[in-house]
């Protein structure tokens, strides 16, 4: 494909066994059907992956670095996607890509979220005052180069830490780069499950103008209760 495709990327790689979710081939597959039914532009679908198999669409080796210490294994881990800010990460992934979370139902058209001109755009507060949630990632690589040039295994997840920021690589960029990136909000039809859907916080309805939806937390979409509770799940995830 020509340099000018978007490329639409997620990530899959073992988790430990004290890890809250499993993800399997079958869930890289069903996001890139999900991805082909409503995105409108041409693009590129790659799994980033220390598994392969199965995987129905281009992989891409997963890399090892950086290696955080003192991680506990029932706590995301996520800070091998910071590679992407290296001020080469283009040559992998190209010019403009879209990180996309495996637990995720694409209910309707996303184009106008990847049409966005800044050269960042994030999801917005999901945590407790964390400015961002790494769920979605719309960037050009070689900008905010920053984020992995300054990253430092020990000193740099402290930094979040000391912000109270939650999670791994999106508290990093948080406390790299400040709270004022370009995000998406409700108002672009990216929700989440966990804080504005499920019940009690929300009535469980998908709402009206949702296009993306995550289910950052302890529900997956392909789980057969979380379905049966919530039929739109089955109707989209797939």
């Amino acid at each position: 494909m020509g340099q000018s495709v978007l490329t639409v990327l997620c990530w899959r790689w073992k988790a430990p066994p004290q890890y809250r979710s499993k993800f399997e081939a079958e869930h890289v597959n069903v996001l890139q059907a999900m991805v082909k039914r409503h995105l409108r532009i041409p693009h590129r679908f790659v799994c980033i992956t220390d598994d392969a198999a199965g995987i129905e669409c281009e992989t891409i080796p997963l890399w090892s670095d950086p290696v955080v210490p003192g991680m506990a294994p029932d706590r995301p881990n996520c800070y091998r996607r910071l590679k992407l800010f290296a001020a080469d990460a283009a040559s992998l992934v190209g010019p403009r890509y879209l990180s996309l979370d495996l637990d995720t139902v694409i209910c309707g058209d996303i184009t106008p979220l990847v049409e966005r001109s800044e050269d960042l755009v994030m999801w917005g507060d999901t945590a407790r005052g964390t400015p961002y949630n790494g769920s979605i990632v719309l960037h050009s690589p070689g900008t905010r180069s920053q984020v992995w040039d300054e990253f430092d295994p020990v000193k740099s997840p402290a930094k979040g830490r000391a912000l109270r920021y939650i999670g791994s690589d999106q508290a990093w960029i948080g406390a790299c780069l400040g709270p004022n990136e370009a995000k998406w909000s409700t108002a672009d039809g990216v929700y989440s499950f966990r804080n504005q859907i499920q019940a009690p916080r929300g009535n469980g309805s998908l709402p009206p103008n949702a296009r993306i939806v995550f289910f950052h937390g302890h529900f997956d979409p392909w789980q057969a209760s979380v379905q049966d509770k919530y039929p739109w799940i089955k109707d989209h995830w797939r």
